[in-house]
């Protein structure tokens, strides 16, 4: 069983991880490079997304180091709900790829057309799980992580990650409204963010009458 020094040192990581994170992804760090080094911009999404994946190493690596005796575990009918969910969210997440651009996600768009502007390049557009939650990847990603068996460490990742969710709707929200300014704020009226709710959702024709606007 991790000590408390070993837990809070993981939380430690998670928290440096998601700070660099939320720094790069910035628009004051774009805007930035982009005025004193715009040979760097076609590039910039194609680093970050390298970096985010290079920069969790230490947090999960640290993590499956302090291994350990799970807190709980499934069983019977909870194990086949816990693994269904987890199955679904897999399956929601690969299904979600067809509605973005993924060239433009890895940032190979960027590079190959030789794009400067630091903003996001495709139009406002609502997906099928966009019309019920805001952040559907982080809303999966919930469902992924709280489906899993927890020992201490793997529980102190999940809060560390759920709460990163959290703070980083909230900061892609502020990108968003720049981009997409009263259109966004009047989705962010009609949808909830990351937990859908059967009273707050659009329909086909609404979103797509929002998505014409």
């Amino acid at each position: 069983m991790p000590d408390i020094l070993s837990l809070a040192l993981l939380a430690c990581l998670w928290l440096a991880y998601f700070l660099l994170h939320s720094w790069l992804a910035s628009l004051q760090l774009k805007h930035w490079v982009a005025r004193q080094h715009p040979e760097l911009t076609p590039w910039y999404r194609l680093i970050f997304n390298g970096l985010a994946l290079i920069l969790l190493s230490p947090p999960v690596g640290y993590m499956w180091h302090l291994n350990s005796a799970p807190l709980w575990q499934w069983h019977g009918i909870t194990a086949w709900l816990a693994y269904g969910l987890m199955t679904l969210a897999a399956f929601g997440f690969i299904w979600s790829l067809n509605f973005y651009d993924g060239s433009q996600f890895l940032g190979l768009r960027q590079l190959r057309m030789r794009i400067h502007a630091v903003e996001d390049q495709e139009r406002f557009h609502i997906s099928p799980l966009h019309r019920y939650v805001r952040h559907p990847w982080y809303s999966l990603g919930l469902v992924l992580v709280w489906t899993q068996e927890m020992d201490p460490a793997r529980l102190v990742s999940g809060l560390a990650i759920t709460l990163y969710f959290i703070f980083g709707s909230f900061q892609e929200e502020k990108k968003l409204l720049v981009y997409h300014g009263e259109k966004y704020r009047e989705y962010q009226k009609l949808v909830p963010g990351l937990i859908p709710s059967p009273w707050s959702h659009l329909s086909r024709e609404q979103a797509r009458s929002l998505s014409d606007q």
